[in-house]
């Protein structure tokens, strides 16, 4: 087999390459088969509060089981009521508009809608331990579920830097059939000696559609650090959500940070396709550290959920604007996709394991990873100083493969070198984990835009300076696991410079090198 052409998990092989020919799902049923907001006393003007009406609406297609549809032309206006919809029937939001006013809220932590599965999460019991790579559990399972395991005893992501913490507990995710046997693209991750919680999430069999829907959120001006809900959760698996729009209006000197508009967790299987998202604007705090640091705030958040694709996900405002917070954080997530987006970031907090980017821009803030596995990145530009950089405040990690396949890497200067791969570790600090520089690196198509930058430049580097004080010999505390095998070919600058292992090859002495 061609080295160059080595399958991957996460490769166009995978179960992704399809999402983009998927059919269309639409809500066919009659007059009589459908539930109206109107039919609740909805009014639909834009002023008259509906969230009330909007709510006994999806009770009833919640207890009755039919689809929700929204009429077209109408503005529903959402008021600040300590209230949260659930969603467990496809909804058709059309043309319909929604106004969701945050200038005074009951209860900033509420989503607006949920969309919940009708199973109930099952308490796992007779697992006392759980190993890495495990293939089976012990516990009864009530069908194929996403499991949840955490041990509290066990600190893993100690965050380092101006946000930094005492860190999380360690948290997997992971999918079982109904023998309890684990799917070998969701491994296990992590030793647990103990079980703080283990649940079990039965996946939902029937694919539950959100369509369509034009929602703008009036912001909130007052200051504050808590984070904000108010929007969409999504708590169930099996979820495609098609041709949604979300905008901000209102935005002052001030504000609160958000979770995401859209919010996904403690799921798998969910697609959004054809949605419109727009960055929050970025306000400040003071630290953990004591210094001023940005609160992320978010148009999409995933956390601890598996198999969710991005399908031509776009933003409303320009990728390139500083003025506003990367567009999604996810955590503790596994088999995440972009496909044909156009958004200001990808950004793995504590840990992704298998990624991939294909078919799409990435803005300012580029690309973010902490995490494990196969990160794969395909026909895809990035415009920023670096392709890929590796989360410093979680230690510059990625224990496993980076492949990197007919991509542009568009330099925006700012000092530094143009790098593939950049990150920040000097050995001194404790993250609750053995770090890593990707096991294997292969770059198969790679075009940086590094223009004219002077006689003292040599050209672009695949490791940026990792530790730029990094001896030879020296003993360091929280040593990094370098690199065993880094390969390119069909690499082309624009300044002529040809691409380089590192500045630091002493660091990298250990790592063999392929070029052609």
């Amino acid at each position: 087999m061609d080295f160059w052409e080595k399958p991957l998990d996460c490769s166009r092989k995978s179960r992704f390459c399809l999402l983009p020919v998927l059919l269309f799902v639409t809500i066919h049923a009659t007059a009589a088969e459908v539930v109206r907001y109107s039919d609740f006393g909805a009014v639909g003007d834009g002023k008259t509060d509906d969230f009330a009406a909007l709510a006994k609406a999806h009770a009833h297609a919640n207890e009755k089981e039919l689809p929700v549809v929204a009429e077209n032309g109408a503005t529903y206006y959402i008021g600040g009521a300590d209230r949260t919809i659930p969603i467990l029937t496809s909804t058709d939001f059309g043309k319909a508009r929604f106004v969701i006013d945050d200038t005074r809220i009951e209860n900033h932590r509420a989503h607006v809608f949920e969309v919940r599965s009708r199973h109930r999460k099952v308490r796992l019991k007779g697992v006392e331990a759980l190993k890495r790579g495990q293939k089976r559990i012990a516990g009864k399972v009530p069908g194929p579920c996403l499991i949840l395991a955490r041990d509290d005893t066990t600190k893993r992501f100690i965050r380092r830097g101006k946000n930094r913490n005492s860190g999380s507990s360690q948290t997997d995710v992971f999918l079982v059939d109904a023998f309890g046997r684990v799917d070998e693209r969701t491994p296990i991750i992590w030793d647990f000696k103990e079980l703080s919680r283990l649940e079990a999430f039965p996946i939902d069999k029937k694919e539950l559609v959100i369509r369509g829907g034009h929602f703008t959120t009036i912001a909130r001006s007052k200051k504050s650090t808590s984070y904000h809900a108010r929007g969409i959760s999504i708590r169930r698996s099996n979820v495609r959500v098609e041709g949604l729009q979300h905008h901000i209006q209102g935005e002052g000197k001030e504000g609160p940070p958000y979770r995401g508009f859209i919010s996904i967790s403690l799921c798998s299987n969910v697609i959004l396709k054809d949605v419109v998202v727009t960055g929050r604007k970025t306000y400040y705090k003071i630290g953990n550290a004591g210094k001023r640091v940005p609160m992320g705030s978010y148009g999409i958040s995933i956390s601890s959920a598996i198999d969710v694709a991005l399908v031509d996900v776009t933003q409303s405002h320009d990728i390139m604007d500083r003025k506003r917070w990367g567009i999604i954080g996810t955590n503790f997530c596994k088999n995440l996709l972009y496909d044909g987006c156009e958004l200001s970031r990808f950004d793995a907090h504590q840990g992704v394991t298998n990624a991939t980017i294909r078919n799409s821009t990435i803005g300012y803030m580029a690309v973010k990873l902490t995490g494990f596995g196969t990160f794969l990145m395909e026909d895809t530009t990035v415009q920023g100083r670096q392709l890929i950089s590796l989360r410093q405040d979680y230690g510059s990690t990625w224990n496993g493969e980076i492949m990197i396949r007919d991509c542009t890497l568009k330099y925006t200067g700012g000092g530094g070198v143009p790098a593939v791969i950049s990150g920040f570790n000097d050995g001194q600090h404790d993250f609750g984990y053995v770090c890593y520089l990707p096991t294997r690196v292969v770059i198969d198509g790679l075009r940086i835009e590094d223009g004219e930058r002077g006689k003292a430049y040599e050209g672009p580097v695949v490791f940026g300076a990792i530790n730029p004080d990094f001896k030879p010999g020296a003993k360091l505390p929280h040593p990094q696991v370098m690199p065993r095998q880094v390969a390119w070919r069909r690499v082309e600058t624009t300044s002529g410079k040809p691409l380089r292992l590192s500045d630091q090859p002493a660091m990298h002495a250990g790592t063999e090198v392929l070029s052609q």
